[in-house]
């Protein structure tokens, strides 16, 4: 019954509102920048490889490789699996126009976070909750858009992880070990196996965990660039193997993409549905997760973080959820409802590289899992430095990991279905609240863009100013 009242709001969000908040969205922000997510792309490279000045300062490359951690996971694997299984290969055209259009909310969102950035001890951070109260002047709107950070990145998001990585070694015949326990007088059996893993899993990221944010930052830039090249390439070349079937592929997406009779005749299962809602799990732009990362770069200008947040919107759809699909549909096994998940890509995988091919997901998908659940905490740390108005006790933080912990080996054994639903829930939540405020704080973005783009057409190295964009607000740094 839960999950049936959650997936009513769920539907009611993301078929009415959502949809039409993100995409005018994007338009607007890529419109008013001139499509600054491709016509800025040599901007991009060049400020993500800047060093940064300050020795033991977060980089705009570690700060990309928190964020995408965060975005690059199981949403890549198992959500693009679930799209094509349930909303058809007409999703992935979907995703990758959420994406393209998405590019230029996730620069706005991001420049704004190193605008109205703060200083700490161990240097800056900040975030959607600051700009959002710079905006509103109210504390209550920056409080709610944390609680529901809290909830979709600790809670949803992470149990969502946990579950998807578990769920991987079904494909094992040592998954099905079931076990008998006297309750109450009753006799219950059960998988011990997700358990079992989620155990793990939840122990490991606890010993991360306190380690504090530099070790996750450390794990996460040294993980993500290895794990998304590998399976890149790996999918690359199922796809090379299967090259004769890929003009067939692409008519069909485009074919069903287009099938407006079969969307409109059921939309909340159709591919546009599908398409909006597992991109947006994936890349996450305009959702107001990755300006948390963008706000601990030490960067000479605002909108170099922002071009660099491009990226990771990019790199996360048009590569990773590309490769995913690609691979799935060139190895010509059809996506039905009961292959959602892990099953369909483990299949596929199989069925081109033999049993050398679940395995290899197996193993991509525990370092996704493994770096999104790292990337997501580094989202709360944050949250609750801003809820506190301080960094946290060390007994406050040894709780909250223990919970974190808790929470993710729970996640291992409940339900895929109401998991989804709660995640999608709590991220639309965030995205109601971040979207508007960044339209209406966007005008400081576009005067920055412009103070940058003059900046570099005289040849100089960007430098900003607070008074160069006349913001109204006081900021700790751009004095």
């Amino acid at each position: 019954m839960l999950n049936n009242i959650i997936s009513s709001v769920n539907d009611a969000l993301y078929t009415y509102i959502l949809i039409i908040v993100l995409v005018l969205g994007g338009l607007y922000f890529s419109l008013r920048t001139k499509f600054v997510q491709f016509r800025l792309f040599g901007e991009q490279i060049r400020s993500v490889a800047e060093k940064p000045k300050g020795k033991g300062s977060v980089s705009s490359f570690q700060a990309l490789m928190v964020s995408t951690a965060s975005r690059v996971g199981t949403g890549n694997i198992i959500g693009v699996s679930t799209a094509l299984c349930l909303g058809g290969f007409g999703s992935v055209f979907w995703m990758w126009v959420i994406a393209l259009i998405g590019g230029a909310s996730a620069f706005v969102e991001s420049t704004l976070a190193q605008i109205y950035k703060k200083k700490g001890n161990d240097g800056c951070y900040g975030g959607p909750a600051y700009y959002i109260e710079a905006a509103t002047k109210n504390r209550v709107l920056s409080i709610i858009f944390t609680l529901f950070l809290i909830l979709t990145y600790g809670v949803g998001f992470n149990m969502l992880a946990s579950y998807n990585l578990q769920s991987t070694f079904s494909a094992y015949e040592f998954y099905n070990t079931n076990v008998s326990l006297a309750l109450f007088g009753k006799e219950i059996t059960f998988n011990i196996i997700p358990w079992v893993i989620g155990l793990v899993v939840a122990a490991l990221v606890c010993f991360c965990l306190f380690g504090g944010g530099k070790r996750i930052i450390k794990a996460t830039s040294t993980i993500v660039p290895i794990m998304g090249l590998a399976y890149i390439l790996v999918a690359l070349v199922i796809s090379l193997i299967n090259i004769k079937l890929l003009p067939d592929i692409f008519t069909k997406i485009f074919t069903e993409a287009f099938d407006f009779k079969a969307i409109f005749g059921g939309f909340t299962g159709s591919c546009v549905m599908f398409g909006i809602k597992r991109g947006l799990f994936s890349n996450e732009a305009g959702v107001g997760s990755a300006p948390n990362a963008s706000a601990s770069a030490e960067v000479s200008h605002p909108v170099k973080q922002g071009l660099v947040q491009i990226l990771s919107v990019f790199i996360d759809t048009l590569l990773v959820c590309t490769a995913t699909a690609f691979m799935c549909m060139s190895s010509g096994i059809e996506p039905i409802a009961e292959l959602s998940g892990a099953p369909y890509v483990q299949m596929a995988m199989e069925k081109t590289m033999g049993i050398a091919g679940p395995i290899f997901i197996t193993v991509a998908m525990v370092l996704f899992a493994f770096t999104t659940l790292l990337g997501n905490l580094f989202y709360v740390d944050k949250a609750f430095n801003y809820l506190l108005g301080r960094q946290p006790s060390k007994a406050f933080m040894t709780v909250y990991r223990i919970v974190a912990s808790l929470l993710i080996f729970v996640g291992a054994g409940l339900s895929a279905d109401l998991l989804w639903n709660v995640s999608d829930v709590f991220m639309g939540g965030m995205t109601l609240i971040n979207m508007p405020v960044i339209i209406i704080l966007g005008k400081y973005v576009f005067r920055a863009l412009d103070n940058y783009t003059k900046q570099r057409k005289e040849g100089k190295e960007p430098v900003f100013k607070a008074k160069d964009i006349d913001l109204p607000q006081e900021v700790d740094y751009w004095k």
